[in-house]
């Protein structure tokens, strides 16, 4: 027999619970309708973290990929050359342009990192406020 996920089967147990215990003006299912929208919010903010996490470091593979190309690059112009001015001169701009790129995709994972966060923390939170809101207006019926 398949088993169901934890918060299905806490889910169902719950109603249950609320349904045999006959309590009047109760309604189980408004109640089980708002776990339901906080659960989904959850596994909606989840899947964005795991998306901007994917992103993530799938650009920082490819940051890594173009280093060591130009790694590679900077190795078979060493051999082309026997000038030691020439050979620091590519040195020196070999460093430069390494650190240029350093702080550049510093900068680009920092900003992917604070938009996917900020996605994540921004589903909660309109879950929260539409929590709010039902919560006011259930208190407004009675």
């Amino acid at each position: 027999m398949a088993r169901q996920s934890e918060s299905d089967s806490f889910m169902e147990m719950f109603g249950r619970f609320g349904r045999d215990l006959k309590v009047p003006n109760v309604d189980v299912e408004a109640i089980l309708a708002r776990h339901r929208k906080n659960l989904e919010a959850l596994e909606k903010s989840a899947r964005a973290g795991a998306a901007g996490t994917s992103s993530l470091l799938s650009r920082q593979r490819e940051m890594l990929q173009d280093t060591l190309r130009e790694i590679a690059d900077m190795a078979q112009s060493y051999r082309a050359s026997g000038n030691p001015q020439e050979l620091m001169a590519k040195q020196t701009e070999f460093a430069r342009k390494s650190f240029e790129a350093a702080l550049k995709n510093a900068g680009e994972v920092a900003e992917l990192a604070r938009k996917s966060g900020a996605e994540s923390i921004d589903i909660l939170r309109a879950r929260i406020k539409e929590a709010m809101e039902e919560v006011r207006a259930g208190y407004g019926e009675k």
